[in-house]
């Protein structure tokens, strides 16, 4: 944890006013286009069997995003508003949980405003949280766990309440899509290996040191171990009551072991299809939607920032070593949460993997950026940190057309902002 500030005010106004004018940018027009775009017209069948018929299709993937759209739709429509609304609520509920997240980390109020700017312009949250896919509910699951990780650390009277909370995101954010399960075991890795360091002799059962004073180790091995597992079961309720080829009493990790399988078994190449490296350099996009559609040729492109996703290299890289150099436990948290994101993706038995694997890494990144803006900024050089934020957001404005489906003016218009060939 970083150590307080002079100017340790919480900003949790600011943070829900961030929050709150992204949500309303999210919803403006979020119905347009009209027609299902990218992997919607995957999910969006699921969903309908779910509500229609209670059946469980689109098997590869766990459940619980496909419930969500569902609950989309029944609640508001099945039409593309109501495909879509939830995604918006679960985009907001990441940014602000990024937000709080990083606060109790640093206790940097630049940061964390800053953190919230960067990632509200980013392009991965936006489009996301405009789109009836799984991602977007994984990651706002992740980070509210991270929010409350956090706050337990640095508030340990909330500590037990803070982790079950955390344990029970966790599990719901696996239940979303698999791609987070290896960050998900490591906040009870952290609170084991931190309480092994604090040298208790009853290792076990003590309640005294870090990370959560108050909190023995058993119970956190409940809290951040096998609740998120319960929670992450209870997901798959419907499943056992599922028309056709139902999901067996018992049969659980047989079903997981047909998923894997189901995950290795992609291998057509796919034209947006991109490799770890593309990512980290922001050189492939994929073009969620372009045609004429509502009267007018549009378009939705997924594209990282191309300020941001460049600088947050060298940030990631201050990061690493002021987390080590410096003992700086923000910045090495976020250090290490981004290496296994991101790190994970060329190990993986995924032979086609896309740039929308890089949303959860992103994340990370941009939270380095902040720490690096704020750290600028304290030695000197505000002016280098208030042009990144300006240029983030400058950026945003940019390419908003291609984010937002907004009407172009013609068949080539995507030239106007498709500078790399990989753009295309």
């Amino acid at each position: 944890m970083h150590p307080p500030g002079e100017s340790s005010m919480d900003p949790w106004r600011w943070n829900l006013a961030i929050a709150a004018g992204f949500l309303a940018l999210a919803i403006w027009r979020i119905a347009t286009p009209s027609i299902a775009m990218f992997d919607e017209v995957h999910y969006l069948p699921a969903a309908r069997a779910l509500i229609d018929e209670w059946d469980w299709t689109n098997r590869e993937h766990p459940m619980l995003g496909k419930e969500l759209i569902a609950l989309s739709i029944a609640l508001f429509g099945d039409n593309s508003f109501g495909w879509r609304l939830l995604s918006a609520v679960a985009g907001t509920l990441a940014l602000y949980s990024a937000m709080r997240a990083l606060w109790f980390a640093s206790l940097s109020r630049y940061a964390s405003i800053a953190y919230g700017l960067l990632l509200a312009s980013g392009f991965h949250l936006f489009i996301h949280a405009r789109i009836a896919m799984l991602d977007v509910f994984m990651v706002a699951f992740f980070l509210f766990a991270l929010w409350h990780c956090a706050a337990a650390m640095r508030e340990p009277e909330t500590g037990r309440w803070r982790l079950a909370l955390a344990g029970i995101a966790l599990g719901l954010s696996m239940g979303s899509k698999w791609n987070v399960a290896i960050l998900a075991m490591l906040p009870g890795l952290v609170f084991f290996f931190a309480r092994l360091t604090a040298g208790r002799r009853r290792l076990v059962t003590s309640r005294r040191g870090i990370p959560v004073p108050g909190i023995s180790l058993w119970e956190a091995a409940l809290l951040l171990g096998a609740l998120p597992l319960f929670a992450y079961w209870l997901t798959y309720l419907p499943a056992y009551w599922a028309p056709e080829n139902p999901l067996q009493p018992g049969g659980f990790i047989a079903m997981h072991a047909e998923m894997l399988r189901l995950q290795g078994s992609v291998t057509k190449p796919h034209p947006y299809q991109s490799q770890w490296l593309d990512w980290l350099f922001n050189l492939r996009a994929i073009w969620y939607l372009y045609e004429p559609v509502d009267g007018a040729q549009r378009g939705v492109v997924l594209l990282g920032n191309p300020l941001t996703m460049l600088l947050g290299i060298p940030a990631m890289a201050w990061a690493a070593w002021a987390g080590i150099a410096k003992r700086r436990w923000d910045a090495l948290a976020v250090a290490l949460l981004f290496a296994i994101a991101f790190g994970m993706w060329p190990l993986a038995n995924k032979p086609i993997q896309f740039y929308y694997h890089y949303f959860l890494p992103s994340c990370f990144l941009l939270a380095a950026l902040a720490l690096a803006l704020d750290a600028l900024r304290e030695a000197g050089w505000k002016w280098a940190a208030t042009a990144t934020l300006a240029g983030s957001l400058g950026f945003f404005a940019f390419f908003y057309p291609i984010l937002s489906a907004w009407p172009l003016a013609g068949e080539m218009s995507f030239l106007d902002w498709a500078w790399l060939e990989g753009w295309r």
